[in-house]
């Protein structure tokens, strides 16, 4: 009896404990994005073009089934038994129905499938701050974090802000912050990633149209390097300027060796590779004795450490002339 007893409550506990891991290993549906059509509704939503293959499947209609044809410039396609369709501007559905049609006096109920094979007639042009920049080609309709994604993603130092330029004849870009340009032949618009991505925008998340153009320029970046538990370049976001003490927690703070008193601001000079060295008494600042100060893009927040001042110069000259390309961007 007792063996028995004790195999039901090891069981028991068994199943609490499993039942426990589950719930703790659960993790939240992620805010939606506006969601990528289905294959049903790609079907009826894409629109051929010059430069798409299709592949036609009709029962029982050997001389145009499998056959794979490329829609030319004119955007013509030409079949024994169909004859020249102008597949460009149809959608499949709409091209499938045409095929059929044409079919009814030779074949009995004609069953007609139309797929693509390579998309070509939809490019769209990703520049800048992306990881394999060029031209792709879009299958089918998506966002612009799927094309940002076929793009291989962000790098490191990449803003937080995509400006996206699309034809006129696609219409405007629906953003609240379009506008044409002044040719009037393209709506430019500018989407803030940081909300998207943190689910305060998700509707900026748009479907891309072909002959896009999405730039993603660099980021604003100041440097904080020395004596800190985080050094590298930190991205800005929002805002265009950060203080001295918005840097340093940025970079978690200062080490116990620091000597914050003997900090410095170096400052790249318009027209030379050189920079301009400001002290700044950190230590003041920390306790309010001395007012915060503002850095610019590119400023250089160095923090020595508890070393002789002979090292800490040394440090210093070859920062100001290497620069800080092999910093460590943080987003």
């Amino acid at each position: 009896m007792l063996p028995r007893l004790s195999s039901v409550i090891i069981c028991l506990l068994t199943m609490t404990l499993l039942l426990h891991s589950q719930g703790q290993t659960q993790t939240p549906t992620p805010p939606s994005s506006p969601a990528t059509p289905s294959a049903v509704e790609e079907r009826s939503s894409y629109i051929l073009g010059p430069g798409d293959t299709i592949t036609i499947r009709a029962l029982n209609v050997e001389e145009i089934s499998e056959k794979p044809v490329r829609i030319g410039t004119s955007g013509i396609i030409k079949f024994p038994m169909i004859g020249r369709i102008k597949a460009a501007g149809m959608t499949l559905e709409q091209l499938e129905a045409e095929i059929a049609s044409r079919l009814k006096d030779s074949v009995n109920e004609p069953d007609v499938a139309v797929a693509i094979t390579d998309y070509r007639s939809q490019p769209v042009s990703i520049m800048g701050s992306v990881n394999t920049p060029g031209v792709l080609q879009l299958e089918g309709r998506k966002t612009l974090f799927e094309a940002l994604s076929m793009a291989g993603g962000l790098k490191q130092d990449a803003g937080y802000s995509v400006k996206i330029t699309r034809r006129s004849e696609f219409g405007d870009i629906p953003l609240p912050n379009a506008a044409p340009d002044p040719s009037g032949r393209y709506s430019v618009a500018t989407v803030n990633l940081k909300s998207v991505m943190e689910a305060r925008n998700p509707e900026e998340n748009i479907l891309v149209c072909p002959f896009d153009v999405i730039s993603v320029p660099k980021g604003e970046l100041v440097y904080v390097i020395g004596d800190v538990r985080k050094s590298g370049g930190f991205i800005l976001s929002e805002q265009e300027t950060v203080t001295v003490l918005q840097a340093l927690s940025l970079a978690e703070g200062l080490e116990k060796t620091a000597k914050p008193e003997n900090a410095k601001i170096l400052r790249p000079v318009n027209g030379s590779s050189t920079r301009s060295e400001i002290a700044v008494d950190l230590k003041k600042v920390l306790t309010g004795q001395a007012s915060d100060v503002a850095l610019q893009t590119n400023d250089i927040l160095f923090v020595p450490g508890s070393k002789a001042r002979g090292a800490f110069l040394q440090t210093l000259s070859a920062i100001t002339s290497i620069g800080v390309s092999g910093a460590y961007i943080w987003r």
